[in-house]
């Protein structure tokens, strides 16, 4: 039998549990339905294959922060996969915000937007045998992070999981196939840790199995030159916000030596934000609590929300 376990311990991405989300309107090929309904299809191409592209977006009074750059990566990967979604960017806006409207959200929501190549006429690889459309399936849920990992911090296991060469999978690109950092995750948390550093084919570290990472050392801000990590959208808002408020920004290669001595670590994501990083391979980062670095960061961060989705956005 599975370990059933509480949002609370699903580190970086731990969520308070809201019972609202037991009676949310999914949508469904632009239908909205009730969350015992929604369904898609066994031939679906994304449940057969992992053949599909998604995003992950925080909604802050009525308006989804940095919509545009999620947006943007989801059309580029669905190019890159000859995924043709049938709805330009706007319309997709358009769908997100009536899924939202119709469960009357407007602040502390999470949306997943996931969109596949559509059923197939029979079970094979061929993507031409995905000819009746895509499946576009847009959930929204109550969701608000738990305070206790930002307080806390998180720990990290270094696993032998690589992050590929972009000739195998593109590590940009957010695929529904995710096994490669699922494999990541299962051994960190074998390990008694929240979360997974992988390292990239020349062994520097590069980043999380769902976060992005950074560290600190003597004042500057260190992250791995993105060739091998998803580009997150949070990671480059921190770079961005380093880069305006005179902190030294770095995106360079940098060892498990360096990791293990940074002064502190953290790592970013949509839902989660920026969250401290307290133990990497059993050792403390710092003083093993949240640090200066970090704090500024958060602060900056959530001014540059509240200026993007302003109290009378909604």
């Amino acid at each position: 039998m599975s370990e059933s376990l509480p949002n609370s311990h699903f580190g970086a991405h731990a969520a308070i549990e809201d019972p609202r989300n037991a009676s949310i309107k999914i949508y469904v090929n632009g239908d909205l339905v009730p969350r015992h309904e929604a369904r898609v299809s066994v031939y679906d191409s994304g449940f057969m294959l992992g053949d599909g592209v998604w995003e992950g977006l925080r909604l802050y009074n009525g308006k989804f922060l940095f919509e545009d750059m999620h947006l943007d990566r989801l059309l580029a990967g669905a190019k890159a996969l000859d995924i043709d979604i049938g709805k330009s960017k706007r319309e997709l806006a358009e769908a997100m915000q009536k899924t939202v409207a119709a469960n009357g959200m407007s602040d502390g929501v999470h949306v997943r937007l996931m969109v596949t190549r559509g059923p197939k006429r029979t079970p094979f690889q061929d993507p031409r045998l995905s000819d009746q459309g895509p499946t576009i399936v847009i959930i929204a849920e109550h969701k608000v992070a738990s305070p206790v990992p930002a307080t806390n911090g998180i720990r990290m296991f270094t696993v032998h999981v690589q992050r590929g060469n972009p000739t195998v999978q593109d590590p940009k690109l957010n695929s529904h196939s995710k096994l490669n950092c699922i494999t990541a995750m299962i051994q960190s948390y074998k390990a008694g840790c929240d979360e997974a550093l992988m390292l990239d084919p020349q062994g520097f570290v590069n980043t999380g199995n769902s976060v992005n990472f950074f560290i600190v050392k003597g004042g500057e801000v260190w992250t791995s030159t993105g060739d091998y990590c998803m580009p997150g959208v949070t990671r480059a808002k921190v770079i961005e916000l380093c880069e305006q408020n005179g902190i030294a920004v770095r995106q360079k290669n940098f060892s498990l030596h360096d990791a293990y001595s940074a002064d502190e670590a953290f790592v970013t994501g949509t839902f989660g934000g920026q969250i401290p990083v307290v133990e990497i391979d059993g050792r403390t980062i710092g003083d093993g609590r949240p640090g200066e670095m970090l704090g500024r960061i958060r602060s900056l961060y959530r001014d540059m929300i509240d200026s993007e989705c302003p109290p009378d956005a909604g």
